[in-house]
């Protein structure tokens, strides 16, 4: 297989560049002090040289970072499905702001190549529009930039939104904005999404390579035999609705048994969500009485908080514990790593 082909339409920050120009970029990049050039030279280099597979550095979520082999196929099938999905054309142009490292960053750079995309490419940073007035097709971005750019959405027409839950606050923000938002289902096995949905809409949709299912458990099972020969048995509880639809309920490796009673932590942090500007998790701690008590941990200075706003949570969804953390610790895709930030 010839994963050499690049589109005629493809520009990168403005210019074409045959695949003799990409590897000398590369190398140019390398030799640079910023860390996201130098990975971003590296994933020319591999998607160029002659394996058929690229390394990539998983962002740790559910245990330490390491290097797994991806199929440039499976990639290259990733890769048009979004293109489908989205309706992406060729000349459409594109942002790509996240880092290269990790495989939101990759695809956005592999779309490019094979839909003929015109992408820029800027550092990475949580304010990722802040210096631009130029109108984008699509964007990938993480809750954190998205926040940070709500100003600037209109310049965006189609904006997925990738490596965490973004925030109901955040969503409110964005309102009526000509910007499609979507959020994305999707982890690094299954090379980035299978499934998206606008963000008033409560059920993601399957892209067309990928067939969901439940197992016994109400967990995902995800075959998408394009990009992953596995069928993916995932934590993620949720509910199926007709086929290829789904509503993500929260992770089954979350659930707190509090009490004999099963709690959800992203339901009861939806419900808390419109009273807290910080940001916020519930966690189970074990408790000699409960089993497991559930603990609210908040991103901020102490503050005192008023109790009236768990007036509506049921008896065992009140947090019976509160704890204060300056700053989250999170992987460095954004998500936040609840277990260490409890204490």
């Amino acid at each position: 297989m010839n994963y050499n082909n690049i589109h005629p339409d493809f520009r990168l920050n403005g210019n074409f560049y045959d695949k003799d120009g990409l590897q000398i970029l590369a190398n140019e990049l390398l030799n640079s002090e910023e860390e996201y050039n130098q990975d971003f030279g590296n994933l020319i280099l591999q998607w160029f040289d002659d394996n058929d597979y690229i390394l990539l550095t998983t962002s740790g979520t559910t245990g330490a970072p390491k290097q797994i082999e991806l199929k440039k196929q499976a990639i290259l099938n990733s890769a048009k499905a979004t293109g489908t999905h989205f309706n992406l054309k060729s000349s459409n142009t594109a942002l790509l702001c996240l880092p290269t490292k990790y495989i939101a960053g990759k695809l956005m750079f592999i779309r490019a190549l094979v839909l003929g995309l015109h992408l820029d490419v800027v550092a990475p940073s949580s304010t990722p529009l802040a210096n631009s007035c130029k109108e984008y097709q699509f964007v990938a971005m993480v809750p954190l930039q998205v926040a940070n750019s709500i100003d600037k959405l209109h310049l965006i027409k189609k904006l997925i939104v990738g490596g965490a839950k973004l925030d109901q606050n955040v969503k409110n923000q964005i309102g009526d904005s000509m910007c499609e938002v979507y959020e994305t289902y999707g982890m690094t096995e299954t090379i980035t999404h299978i499934a998206a949905k606008k963000i008033n809409e409560d059920f993601f949709t399957a892209l067309p390579h990928a067939t969901i299912s439940v197992d016994i458990r109400g967990c995902l099972v995800i075959d998408a035999p394009s990009v992953n020969p596995d069928k993916l048995v995932t934590n993620d509880l949720i509910e199926l609705k007709a086929n290829n639809q789904f509503k993500w309920l929260g992770r089954a490796d979350n659930v707190i048994n509090s009490g004999g009673i099963k709690l959800f932590p992203e339901q009861i942090e939806e419900k808390l969500n419109p009273y807290f500007k910080n940001r916020f998790f519930v966690i189970g701690k074990e408790d000699m009485v409960l089993g497991n008590k559930l603990v609210l941990v908040i991103e901020s200075e102490p503050f005192e908080i008023d109790s009236k706003i768990f007036e509506f949570l049921s008896t065992y969804e009140k947090p019976k514990e509160i704890q204060f953390v300056t700053k989250f610790k999170e992987t460095p895709t954004g998500k936040i790593l609840r277990k260490d930030n409890l204490s």
